[in-house]
C-alpha cells in the first residue's frame, strides 16, 4: 500500500535529481546565465545583414559595443545588452534594426494552449520568447502550468505559490470584493446590496498589498521577465472553486486580464502564456486575457483527435461563460470572447515520416489556412535542448556540429518568423482601433 508519505519521499528523491541536473546545466552558483553571441550570429542570424558590413560599421564607430575578442582575434562575442545597444543606435541602408512596435498600443497577448500533455506548449513558449528577445522585443511570460516547465527552463526553481498566477487571482478576489463592498455601502438606492466577507485565511495573507511588479521575476535574459509557476500552485483549481463560492459576483475569469491591464502599455511588447494541459480555471483565465490563440499539436492521429476535442470543449466553455453577465464587469475585455487570430502549429515534425506528412495534410484539410506553414521539426539538437532545460537559442553551436545546430535553429526561426507575421498583423489591427 502507498500513501501520501510515499509520494512525498519519491518527490524528495526527485528534487535531489533536479538539483543535480541544474548543477550540470546552470552556472556554478546554480543560476542560469545567458551565453554571449558570436559576431557571425549577430550579423547573419539576428540582424540579418552581411557580416563584413556589420564589422565595418562597428569598427567605424568606437562608441558602439565592441564585444569580447577571442584569443586568436577571429571572432567577437556580444551579450544581449550589447546587441540591443547596437540595435538602437545603428541603421543599415537607412533602415532601423528595431522591431515593429505600433505606437500607443499595449503589449499583445498570446496564449499557447492545448489540453494534451506533450504537445509542445512549453517548448513553443520558450523558443518564441527567446526568439522575440533576440529580435529586440521585451517579453513577459506567464506560466499557468503547475508543472512549471517554462519557469524551470527560464532558471526559476524556488518559487513561492503566492507569487504565481494563484496569487494574482487571490489578490484580485480580495480587491474586487472590497470594491464591490464599497459600492454596496455607498449605494443611494433603497435596495439592500450584498456585502461579501472573505475568511481571514485569505485576507490575512497580505496579497492585497502586493504590487503588480511583485509577481514579475527577472530571468537570465535581460529583456524577458516571467510570472512563474510552481508545483504547489496546482491547488489553484480547488481554491478557485472555493473562491467563486465565497463571492459569486466576482468576475473570476477576468482576473489575469485585469492584472495585465494594470501594467503600463509600454512595459512589454509581447506577453506569452504557457497554459496547463487542461481546460480549467487557470487556462480559461489565460484564454480570456489573450488576443491570439496558438494551438501546438504533435503530428499523430491521437494528437489530432485530442486537439479536435480541445477546441470543441473550449468553444462550449466560452459559449457557456458568455451567458453570464458577471464574467467581465470590469476591465477591457468584451463578451463574447473573440480572438484576433487562431493558429495551429505542428510540433516534433519529421519531413521523412509518411504518417507525419499524411497528418499534416489532414490538419490542412480540416483547419485550412489556420495551420501554420512552418512546423517545428524534430532534430537531435531539439531533443538535447529539452533535456537540458534550454532553448536552441541558448545552446552554443560549438557544442555540436554547426550544421546540426543550424538546422534546429532554422526550424524555430521559420516558425517564429511566421508567428511574428501573425502577431504584427493583429497588432496593427489593435493600433487602428485606438
Amino acid at each position: 500500500m502507498f500513501t501520501h508519505t510515499d509520494l512525498a519521499r519519491l518527490q524528495a528523491q526527485s528534487l535531489k535529481m533536479q538539483g543535480w541536473i541544474r548543477q550540470q546545466t546552470f552556472s556554478p552558483e546554480m543560476e542560469k546565465t545567458l551565453r554571449r553571441f558570436s559576431s557571425w550570429e549577430v550579423a547573419e542570424l539576428i540582424f540579418q545583414v552581411n557580416q563584413s558590413t556589420l564589422r565595418g560599421r562597428l569598427a567605424a564607430d568606437p562608441s558602439l559595443p565592441q564585444g569580447l575578442v577571442e584569443e586568436d582575434g577571429r571572432q567577437r562575442w556580444y551579450s544581449l545588452e550589447e546587441i540591443n545597444q547596437i540595435r538602437r543606435k545603428l541603421k543599415v541602408n537607412r533602415k532601423s534594426l528595431m522591431p515593429y512596435r505600433p505606437a500607443n498600443t499595449r503589449a499583445i497577448r498570446i496564449a499557447i494552449a492545448n489540453f494534451k500533455g506533450g504537445a509542445g506548449k512549453s517548448t513553443t513558449a520558450l523558443h518564441f520568447a527567446h526568439a522575440a528577445a533576440l529580435d529586440g522585443y521585451r517579453v513577459l511570460c506567464i506560466d499557468f502550468d503547475p508543472q512549471a516547465t517554462l519557469s524551470h527552463s527560464m532558471g526559476l526553481s524556488d518559487v513561492a505559490e503566492e507569487y504565481t498566477v494563484w496569487g494574482v487571482m487571490a489578490r484580485d478576489l480580495i480587491r474586487e470584493t472590497a470594491r464591490m463592498n464599497s459600492a454596496a455601502t455607498g449605494a443611494e438606492s433603497g435596495a439592500a446590496l450584498p456585502h461579501r466577507k472573505l475568511p481571514s485565511s485569505i485576507t490575512d495573507m497580505g496579497l492585497s498589498e502586493l504590487r503588480v511588479n511583485d509577481f514579475i521575476k527577472p530571468t537570465s535574459w535581460p529583456t524577458i521577465d516571467i510570472v512563474p509557476s510552481c508545483a504547489n500552485a496546482a491547488f489553484v483549481e480547488f481554491a478557485s472553486a472555493q473562491y467563486r463560492h465565497l463571492n459569486p459576483e466576482w468576475s473570476f475569469f477576468a482576473a489575469v486580464s485585469r492584472y495585465l491591464d494594470s501594467l503600463a502599455d509600454d512595459a512589454y511588447d509581447l506577453v506569452i502564456f504557457d497554459c496547463p494541459p487542461a481546460i480549467g480555471y487557470q487556462s480559461m483565465n489565460a484564454v480570456f486575457a489573450a488576443d491570439m490563440l496558438y494551438i501546438p499539436s504533435g503530428p499523430g492521429y491521437w494528437e489530432y483527435d485530442s486537439t479536435t476535442s480541445f477546441i470543441g470543449q473550449l468553444a462550449e466553455a466560452l459559449e457557456d461563460l458568455g451567458r453570464f453577465s458577471n464574467v467581465v464587469p470590469a476591465g477591457t475585455m468584451q463578451l463574447p470572447k473573440a480572438f484576433r487570430d487562431i493558429r495551429f502549429l505542428l510540433t516534433r515534425y519529421e519531413h521523412g515520416n509518411d504518417l507525419h506528412r499524411a497528418m499534416r495534410t489532414a490538419f490542412g484539410k480540416v483547419f485550412e489556412d489556420r495551420v501554420t506553414e512552418h512546423p517545428i521539426e524534430m532534430t537531435r539538437a531539439v531533443e538535447q535542448s529539452g533535456r537540458f532545460l534550454s532553448s536552441i537559442y541558448e545552446m552554443d553551436y560549438r557544442d555540436m556540429t554547426r550544421e546540426t545546430w543550424r538546422r534546429a535553429r532554422a526550424s524555430f526561426d521559420r516558425a517564429y518568423g511566421e508567428f511574428k507575421t501573425h502577431v504584427t498583423r493583429a497588432w496593427a489591427e489593435m493600433e487602428k482601433e485606438q
